[in-house]
């Protein structure tokens, strides 16, 4: 394995200091590494579901119009490196489309910079601080590559909340966008949806324009839509900054044999879209973007064209949600790990390749944190309407892993015993065995569930996916 692959090991040491929300530790790590952060012009992005695709559909459209865009986001599936990368203008966004490792940071300016870092904690040490975690160390070592490299813009995804997550500690983002809001995290971010919403809009910050999916058309129901939005009304006006909620209209769509979705919307200004992130909730994600990108392009005065925005969209991808890895089977990857994924997936398998494979039997390979709403989420695919032909329940390699005989006890009882299941492979096992089987009977194999096991059994299903061997 590439030395970019791993997660440096002291990264990795950094993970028995858990998950500690706060800002001091972070804070005082910036300074030591003279604020790497204040010389960001960062695009501050939080939510529940869509902050990837939104990031990767801000990033894509700003590369497209020419600029070095420097992308930070979280958990990776398959290389450490992948959770910080910069895209050199529409070449290196057109490269990347060939090449997944493109713009990733590299080993060397890795090993240097993490040295540093060490160096800080060191430091804190010695004045009787706490250590920082290791996702506040990986966004240190991510604010000073990103400050070496120069980037023009650098779009920032939180890793937990808003309000305490250690991203922000940036003072001035040229704009901050809230994605759909869900119930998840609620042991750390609060028992109730409004507390959840309260702490997403703590990233907003004075002056500094918000633009927010409306919980109106996200799949909330009215009462706690109507709460959520009140929140974030309330916030923006506690700290002055301007808000818009985003909310497309006049939608038309229709799905591609090759599993893309083209789209138009009023926000598309008549133009038909296209793009591989599939489902109706990226349309939300998209004109979240482009909200985004118009604000900052009329606020800050960036030449960004409507045929860069129109670009950007075609070049979006975003691996592990909705993935399409092939078409003969079909197989689909999703990482949608709470109940408001899982009821965004149902819809996709019932719309994409044009509605052939609603109602149609599927073949399921998932694995889950023993911490998610499992129940919530095997719910929100039956009443979904996807019908499970085979169900491979994995235990995927991970300490919060919930077990494979589990699942499969969990799926019979949600959808009443009719399932076959099998649970005694691994996760690389179960994807080969289950791909073999999609491609002798031709049923549509989903893998689906964490994304710990999308990063798992990636590379292995797109190996047989292309030439059936890896």
């Amino acid at each position: 394995m590439k030395e970019s692959n791993k997660t440096p090991a002291f990264l990795t040491d950094a993970l028995k200091y858990g998950i500690n929300l706060g800002l001091d530790r972070m804070m005082r790590l910036d300074e030591l590494l003279d604020h790497p952060s204040r010389r960001l012009k960062c695009i501050h992005i939080a939510g529940t579901n869509g902050k990837g695709s939104v990031t990767t559909y801000i990033s894509s459209i700003l590369a497209a119009s020419g600029l070095k865009v420097g992308v930070y986001t979280s958990p990776y599936l398959e290389r450490f490196s992948e959770r910080m990368r910069m895209i050199d203008g529409r070449d290196g966004l057109i490269r990347l489309r060939s090449d997944e490792t493109c713009g990733e940071i590299d080993p060397v300016s890795l090993e240097n910079i993490v040295s540093r870092v060490r160096e800080a904690c060191d430091i804190i040490g010695e004045e009787g601080g706490e250590h920082p975690t290791e996702f506040e160390l990986t966004t240190a070592v991510a604010f000073v590559w990103f400050s070496e490299q120069n980037a023009d813009v650098v779009v920032l995804e939180t890793g937990l909340g808003g309000r305490l997550d250690s991203t922000n500690i940036i003072e001035n983002p040229l704009c901050t966008a809230i994605t759909a809001i869900g119930m998840d995290h609620s042991d750390r971010l609060g028992s109730t949806i409004a507390e959840i919403a309260g702490e997403k809009a703590g990233i907003f910050k004075k002056g500094c324009p918000a633009v927010v999916s409306d919980p109106f058309s996200t799949i909330l129901d009215n009462d706690s839509a109507g709460i959520v939005k009140d929140v974030f009304a309330h916030k923006a006006s506690e700290v002055s900054c301007p808000i818009e909620f985003v909310s497309p209209e006049h939608i038309s769509v229709r799905y591609t044999d090759d599993g893309k979705m083209r789209f138009s919307s009023d926000f598309t200004d008549g133009k038909e879209y296209v793009t591989s992130m599939v489902g109706r909730h990226q349309i939300d994600n998209c004109a979240l973007a482009v909200a985004c990108c118009r604000r900052v392009r009329d606020t800050h005065g960036m030449d960004i064209s409507e045929e860069d925005i129109e670009t950007g969209v075609r070049y979006a991808y975003w691996k592990g949600r909705a993935e399409c890895l092939s078409t003969d089977p079909i197989v689909i990857l999703d990482g949608g790990h709470n109940p408001q994924g899982a009821t965004s997936l149902s819809l996709v398998m019932n719309d994409i390749f044009g509605g052939k494979l609603q109602g149609v039997p599927l073949r399921l390979v998932m694995g889950m944190m023993a911490d998610k709403d499992t129940e919530g989420i095997i719910e929100a695919y039956r009443s979904g309407g996807i019908v499970i032909g085979e169900l491979y329940g994995v235990t995927v390699n991970n300490p919060r892993s919930m077990k494979g005989t589990e699942i499969c006890n969990q799926v019979k009882l949600v959808y009443n015993n009719g399932v076959k299941t099998v649970d005694s492979l691994s996760p690389v096992e179960a994807v080969r065995q289950a791909f073999s089987e999609s491609e002798k009977d031709g049923m549509p194999l989903l893998v689906t569930g964490s994304l710990y096991l999308i990063g798992e059994v990636r590379a292995t299903l797109l190996a047989l996916a292309t030439d059936g061997k890896e």
